[in-house]
This record gives structure tokens, sequence and C-alpha cells, in this order.
């Protein structure tokens, strides 16, 4: 997803598939076969477990990979994170896109583009109010590009992105974590070109769950 200007290759961004919320919410039974993640999200404890520790293994990949972001890797001291709160994990319904333009080329921020496929609209609430965002594909990843209210304030103004494979789409639904909405990686060093989210996909909500800002 995200561009190396310097050496010109691309990277797939981190899968962040990292489930929330409570099991019985989020699903009707006989609709949706839970699956491992699923039955994580079923206590509370053991998702907010789960969350931490995937942040804990960011912060050691980005802290000691070749590929990381990160330009002064001494004096990195970890991300900047949201308290993980399960109310953030919603089921989210999808209705289809059906208009002929499904094929839509994406701007980067350094003005090069990518060829995405429009495939649908995920709808869903978040504190009671009705939201939607377009969902991308990519090759097998589903990316969920957007901005909401804390976007230039408490979070990256470019916004901030959640990416699944195809395979976590469910029948007509798909679960959406922002506990594990991320940053991109241009928003650590200027040699990467990232997706812009489409405008369509800011939120009049603010999610207060996943990466803040670079701070």
């Amino acid at each position: 997803m995200f561009k190396n200007k310097v050496i010109r290759w691309s990277t797939l961004a981190m899968l962040v598939a990292i489930l929330a919320y409570f099991f019985t919410e989020n699903f009707s039974s006989g609709n949706v076969e839970a699956d491992k993640d699923d039955l994580i999200a079923a206590n509370p404890q053991q998702y907010i477990e789960k969350i931490t520790q995937e942040r804990v293994s960011k912060d050691e990949q980005f802290r000691t990979t070749k590929d990381s972001p990160i330009q002064d890797k001494d004096n990195f001291h970890g991300l900047h994170y949201f308290d993980i709160d399960p109310a953030y994990r919603v089921k989210a319904f999808i209705t289809p896109y059906e208009k002929s333009d499904k094929e839509v080329k994406l701007p980067y921020t350094d003005g090069s583009t990518t060829t995405y496929e429009r495939i649908g609209y995920a709808n869903f609430k978040i504190n009671g109010v009705s939201q939607k965002l377009l969902l991308l594909k990519n090759e097998a990843v589903i990316s969920v590009l957007f901005k909401d209210a804390t976007s230039g304030k408490e979070t990256y103004g470019g916004g901030r992105y959640l990416d699944y494979p195809v395979s976590k789409i469910k029948g007509d639904s798909l679960v959406l974590d922002f506990n594990t909405a991320y940053n991109p990686y241009c928003v650590y060093a200027p040699t990467y070109a990232c997706p812009v989210p489409p405008a369509e996909n800011t939120l009049s909500v603010a999610i207060r769950a996943g990466e803040q800002g670079n701070h």
C-alpha cells in the first residue's frame, strides 16, 4: 500500500484484523459463523490483552526491522494510541457498489496513483450515529481509508487506515475494528507515498480509537 519513493518498491500495509467487542452484539445467531478472533472478542479482557500485545509487537517491529518507517530508531519510544474501547468494534453491513465505474485511480501523497476497485459501502453506527465508508480492494486486501472529527487534531490530518483480507467479509457484513486504525508510513518518513482517503470517507463523528498523531 505504501510506496517507498527512494527505492521505488511498495509494501502491503500490515493486516490489522484484530477483533473486538462482544460477540453477541455483533453477530446474529445462525447468520455468521464465528472464527477464532470472534471468540476472543467475546471475552472483553482477552480482547484487550490481544490488542495490547499487537501494539507491543508493532512497536518492536518499528524499533528493530529494516522495513520500519522510523528513521531515528534510537529515540523511538513507541507509538501513541487511544485507550482500547470495545465500543469501537462494530459490525458493518455492506451495500454493493453497483455503478459501472468500479475501477478507480486512487491518488497518493506524491501525486502518483494506484488502481483500486470500489466494492461497496460499509454501513454501521458509532455512538448511535449512522455512518458509511467506501470499501476499496487492491489485490486480496480490502482497504478502509478514512478521516474523522479527530483528523488534524488528535490524529494525522491525512487520515488513517484499516485493512482486511477479503475473507473477512462474511455474507453481507464486515467487522470494522477501529481500535486497530493505523497511520500510514508517510507520517513517519517523507520517503513514503501513501493513498489519500476518498473525500466521501470523512466521518462526522470522532473515532477516538487506534493510533493517534505522530508526537
